[in-house]
Parts: C-alpha cells; structure tokens; sequence
C-alpha cells in the first residue's frame, strides 16, 4: 500500500492543483476516522487502503474537473501501477455511484461505478462530506446536488451511503 507521502507526491507530479491536493488530504482525514470508527465498532475494513484510496481519488482531476475525472484518474492510476483496490476506489467515488446506463448518457465508458467494496464506500462518503476543505453535512451535500439540478435518483443514493455508512460507524 502507498504511504500518504508517496500519495501526495504522486498527485503533484501528476499536475493536480494545490487545492485538489489540500481537498484529498481533508477527504483522507475524514474517511480515516469513519473508518476506525467502523473498526472500533467490530467490523473488518483495512484503514491504510481507505487512506490511500480517499487521498488518491481525485487524481484524474490533474487532466479534467468533470464527471470524467473518475474514469481519467482509474487509467492513470493502473498506468501508474497503483494497486488495483486504489484504482477501484477513484473510479466508484463519483457521489453514491453511477449504474452503467447512466455512465453511458453521461458519455463515460458504460460500467457500473456503484461503490462495492466498504472501503470504496467510505472514500465516497467521505467526499460527500468534503466541499473543498471544508466538512459539510449531508444536507449541504444533497443541496449543493439539487442546486445543480441532479436528480432526485441520484441525491437519494447519496442519502442512502449516509445512512448506511453511518449505521456502523456509531
């Protein structure tokens, strides 16, 4: 597994913006303490890939700010030899996921980006959670969707991880 130093150097020389970079940090911070919380409660999830994972998840955002930047960052991270758990986690994070048909009216390459694995789930929580780095509630996150115009579909999902990450986190 990456160290956080190795992480944050892969993003820099990847071009990411210092903002990105300071959002990846918040967003680790975050999903780290979700997920001792998890452990403390008795359940199994492994905190360095959850690190990794949340700290590298925006790395495609070195090539592009949109909805792609998910996809961009997975074929940057399996060109870059992350291991493929890391990978997994950037190209699921995109809000509580996208089923395949989605991705292909978005224009992204058609697979379910659903967050599977409770690591991939916590990353995406956590980033819910995150606006620049600034923590926010669940609310201002499902505010900030329908401000945007996102669906109804896709502002519930987000509210459904919530819940569910939140169930064994307390």
């Amino acid at each position: 597994m990456i160290s956080r130093t190795r992480a944050i150097r892969i993003l820099e020389k990847a071009g990411c913006s210092p903002k990105v970079i300071e959002h990846c940090k918040t967003v680790a911070l975050l999903a780290v303490e979700i997920a001792e919380k998890i452990r403390a409660n008795g359940k199994e999830v492994d905190i360095r890939l959850v690190e990794a994972g949340a700290l590298m998840h925006d790395l495609g955002r070195c090539r592009t700010h949109g909805i792609s930047h998910a996809v961009e960052g997975f074929e940057l991270a399996r060109e870059l030899g992350l291991d493929p758990k890391i990978a997994e986690i950037i190209k699921r994070h995109i809000g509580a996921g996208i089923s395949e048909e989605e991705a292909e009216e978005i224009g992204l390459p058609a697979y379910d980006y659903f967050p599977r694995s409770l690591e991939e789930k916590i990353v995406a929580h956590a980033d819910n959670l995150v606006g620049g780095t600034r923590r926010i509630t669940i609310e201002e996150r499902v505010g900030r969707m329908q401000k945007k115009h996102i669906g109804k579909e896709v502002t519930l999902r987000v509210e459904k991880l919530a819940e569910e990450i939140e169930e064994i986190s307390c």
